[in-house]
């Protein structure tokens, strides 16, 4: 049996077992997806509830809804990718082997990376829609903003 391990399970990981599980013979292939986290957030979805298009329930799923029939899922986090020996060490010290693995951990935001973001003002007149803390504090910012400057800083590395 051929084994196909994904690490994450959000955007991207959950489409890598949707879209191979139906063509995959499940006798010669079990897939695995891992991934610390039991609720799936749809972050693209996060630009839009500043400006009311979306909610917090539009964009925050349970994992398990997104993971088909046949996939096994784990809820762990991966420590440690063995790639010399086709294997992922878990946090809980599980060991998991792979003959494909495919890395899908997604984004994460560092506002201390970028002077000024995180002083006193972060999430106050200081907002980021990469998280879901970011979007609803802006979302929130903006219910009650009477106008004026607003800056837009899209930072990349």
């Amino acid at each position: 049996m051929k084994r196909l391990l994904v690490i994450g399970a959000g955007t991207a990981g959950t489409m890598v077992v949707n879209r191979l599980r139906p063509i995959l013979d499940s006798d010669e292939w079990k897939i695995t997806i891992v991934d610390p986290l039991e609720t799936h957030y749809y972050q693209p979805g996060f630009l839009f509830i500043p400006f009311g298009m979306y909610s917090k329930s539009d964009v925050m799923k349970p994992r398990r809804d997104f993971i088909p029939a046949g996939v096994e899922m784990i809820k762990a986090a991966a420590d440690v990718i063995e790639p010399d020996q086709n294997r992922v060490k878990l946090a809980d010290g599980k060991i998991l082997t792979y003959d494909v693995l495919v890395i899908a951990t997604g984004t994460a935001t560092h506002p201390e990376e970028t002077a000024g973001l995180e002083g006193p003002e972060w999430r106050r007149s200081i907002f980021d829609f990469y998280t879901i803390e970011g979007s609803l504090a802006l979302a929130k910012q903006l219910r009650t903003w009477r106008g004026g400057r607003l800056v837009l800083n899209v930072v990349e590395n």
